[in-house]
């Protein structure tokens, strides 16, 4: 990922047959797809990769149990199929999550689901268990032929009350089944992004950077960090901006009739919970639940904690979403209302995100029918200007057969056939994912001299690439930070092979510290002294470094400045006590 490389590229020849806006998960996906056809093709981010709605997803990687009564029977199947491929192309962060729903009617919602199935209502309604029994039917069916995963089983109301005694006890059944959970969605995105960079030099990404027109069909891509601008002359534009679509749009086609408004996106916010008794009591499953207001809701565990969300409210400005106060208080409420004994306090909150669905343009009184499929549909350019090719919708679950539709849309206009199909390819740390992890690591650790433990670390963080993370550590003498199991070298390799730029994509998207609650003060200006060093800033430019970072986690993730001191003093306190049980 050499910057300077691909501006000096661009230099050279400003001509690229593709220029992808965004760096979300779709558009790195179409990214990927049209580089490994040999395509000569520009992914420019205004900000970094995964920093939008692709860092703020819920973690599901599912097929979508309630679109079946939207009638979204075609992108069930598609979300199924893709969450199979990404069990077994990304085993190193992609894993089976048994998903248990509470029930707490019978025949509830049937009647009501027949006419919103038919289109006539767009009322929430309670779906009662032959409602989930028939949904739950028709997924075992449309995953029959792979079976990866067990089929979908009932309990009653004693039996799930023996095995979750905190749950509401006005519930009538439970049902379990299997969907799926990713631990690090944006480092996915980030080898999506090394897959298609590997394919040659074909292929050039760019984050913080924007391209703008400049007349007459003629754009200008402006480095950010620099101030730098260049010319660009592509032949078909990819707007995988998501939620900023429209606004992308307006950019883009000056000169032409202002295009009908093609997005609509809803606002999902979510909460990470530190409360080991909530953690603990799930037993491993995702609790899948309607909210007295028939909003979904889920809570799962995760990374050590607990996931809760998550809110669905139309926003205008995807730039300045956050999770307010409200959505944090109807998220607490919602598991006090199907967990009434749990008791969550304020500083038990230790990250919170919002992010926005990028989802086509409705004027549906219920954000919950919004389709959720995706399209594409093309702009055609005026003024000699190339066409736009926007990218609508889309869950990330199907990420890849996404920017596979797009990928094959812009080649039929570039005139050029597909070369390679990524339905099996592998995704970064899961090529050659062993069926022996011991014997892996051990071998790893005996070739590279780091310590077992240490190998055991890296490959839970990064599958099999941790192979080439451990000989970077090995490479030079390493010093720990203030975080078990982080080093210099391991955060140094971040910065150097993954396009870090700000300390927010080390500390937020390259690493999950900050989401996780385990980032402290101390770590945050450990891994700040690595970053400025490695990128020769001024004690000034430092500063301000560490301004914006803070800045971000109060304002948008409801973490203070003395919150992350107060983990310096419980980490100080962990280290004493393992050290006196030593």
């Amino acid at each position: 990922m050499n910057r300077n490389e691909t501006l000096d590229g661009l230099r050279r020849s400003p001509k690229v047959d593709v220029c992808v806006l965004g760096g979300g998960i779709n558009g790195l996906s179409v990214f990927r797809e049209l580089a490994l056809q040999g395509v000569n093709v520009l992914l420019v981010d205004k900000a970094d990769y995964c920093s939008g709605a692709s860092a703020a997803l819920s973690r599901m990687v599912h097929g979508g149990l309630r679109y079946l009564e939207n009638g979204e029977f075609s992108l069930v199947k598609e979300s199924l199929m893709e969450r199979d491929r990404l069990l077994r192309n990304a085993p190193h962060y992609v894993a089976p999550l048994p998903t248990t729903v509470p029930i707490f009617d019978t025949f509830s919602g049937l009647a009501n689901g027949f006419v919103r199935f038919l289109g006539l209502t767009r009322r929430p309604s309670r779906r009662g268990a032959i409602a989930i029994k028939t949904g739950l039917g028709i997924y075992d069916f449309l995953t029959r032929k792979r079976a990866l995963m067990p089929k979908h089983q009932f309990r009653s109301r004693k039996a799930t009350l023996a095995k979750w005694p905190s749950l509401n006890p006005s519930i009538r059944n439970s049902a379990t089944y299997y969907d799926a959970w990713v631990s690090h969605p944006e480092r996915i995105g980030i080898e999506l992004l090394q897959d298609a960079l590997s394919a040659g030099p074909n292929a050039g990404a760019l984050n913080y950077a924007t391209v703008e027109q400049a007349g007459e069909g003629a754009y200008l891509l402006r480095d950010d960090l620099t101030g730098e601008t260049l010319p660009i002359v592509p032949r078909l534009i990819v707007n995988a901006t998501g939620g900023w679509i429209d606004i992308a749009n307006r950019t883009l086609l000056t000169g032409a009739d202002a295009p009908a408004p093609l997005m609509g996106g809803t606002k999902g916010s979510h909460l990470i919970v530190d409360n080991p008794a909530l953690r603990d009591m799930l037993d491993g499953h995702m609790v899948y639940y309607e909210n007295e207001d028939g909003r979904i809701c889920i809570l799962f565990p995760y990374l050590g904690k607990v996931l809760v969300g998550s809110t669905d409210i139309r926003v205008d400005d995807p730039g300045t979403v956050r999770c307010e106060a409200d959505e944090r208080d109807y998220i607490l409420q919602s598991l006090a209302f199907v967990l009434p004994g749990v008791n969550i306090r304020p500083e038990e909150i230790v990250f919170q995100f919002a992010g926005v669905r990028p989802l086509p343009a409705s004027k549906d009184s219920f954000t919950g029918r919004i389709p959720r499929d995706h399209f594409c549909t093309v702009l055609e350019g005026k003024d000699g200007g190339p066409s736009v090719l926007c990218m609508i919708g889309g869950k990330w679950t199907t990420f890849r057969s996404f920017g596979e539709l797009a990928a094959d849309m812009a080649l039929d206009r570039l005139g050029q056939a597909r070369r390679v199909d990524t339905g099996e390819r592998a995704i970064g740390g899961g090529r050659g994912f062993p069926s022996d992890r011991a014997g892996w690591i051990r071998n790893v650790s005996a070739s590279t001299g780091v310590s077992v433990s240490r190998v055991e670390t890296l490959f839970k963080r990064y599958g099999t690439e941790a192979e080439d993370v451990a000989r970077f550590i090995a490479a030079e003498d390493d010093r720990p930070l203030p975080h078990e199991g982080y080093s210099v070298r391991e955060v140094l390799y971040l910065i150097r092979a993954e396009a870090v730029e700000h300390l927010d994509d080390l500390l937020l998207r390259r690493t999950t510290l900050a989401i996780s609650g385990e980032l402290s003060l101390g770590m945050v200006d450990a891994a700040l002294n690595v970053l400025a060093v490695e990128k020769g800033w001024s004690a000034e430019r430092t500063a301000a470094e560490r301004d914006r970072f803070l800045t971000l986690m109060r304002e948008r993730h409801g973490v203070a400045e003395q919150t992350l001191s107060a983990r310096n003093e419980q980490r100080s306190e962990r280290c004493e006590t393992t050290a006196r049980s030593g």
